[in-house]
């Protein structure tokens, strides 16, 4: 029976998931320096980092319920309303969890006083990240 997601796993999770996503954008500004042979910076590239982030939660999310860390730690995303995840709740979750982040983590440590351990992506996007702990 899964149960409400801890601080702990979550954050597990999110190592996992932001090792992955550091391949998939050091592999894009390798091909990118590569195919044009000189350096690449800009807000370009910085968007095309961005919605390739963006792009990486979202699938998975949406079309499996777990990033590949997720995954990893046995957790799993669920709407308020019991289906799959919309493109805007993604959408709404991905800034969230840069809120979050960015005002020193504050948004995942409200998971320490919410009864039901939501972070703020949660609140803002209507979900739930749940442990499933192993059968005995």
């Amino acid at each position: 029976m899964p149960i409400p997601a801890g601080l702990f796993r979550r954050l597990a999770a999110m190592v996992y998931d932001a090792l992955l996503v550091a391949a998939i954008l050091i592999t894009t500004i390798t091909l990118m320096v590569v195919m044009t042979n000189t350096p690449v910076a800009g807000h370009n590239v910085l968007g095309l980092l961005f919605l390739e982030s963006f792009a990486f939660f979202a699938y998975f999310w949406i079309f499996r319920g777990q990033t590949l860390g997720m995954l990893a730690w046995r957790l799993s995303i669920t709407t308020g309303s019991g289906y799959q995840m919309t493109f805007s709740q993604a959408l709404l979750r991905y800034f969230g969890a840069m809120l979050g982040f960015a005002l020193l983590g504050l948004g995942y440590l409200w998971i320490l006083v919410d009864a039901q351990k939501r972070a703020w992506p949660d609140l803002i996007s209507d979900t739930r990240v749940l442990f499933t702990p192993r059968s005995k």
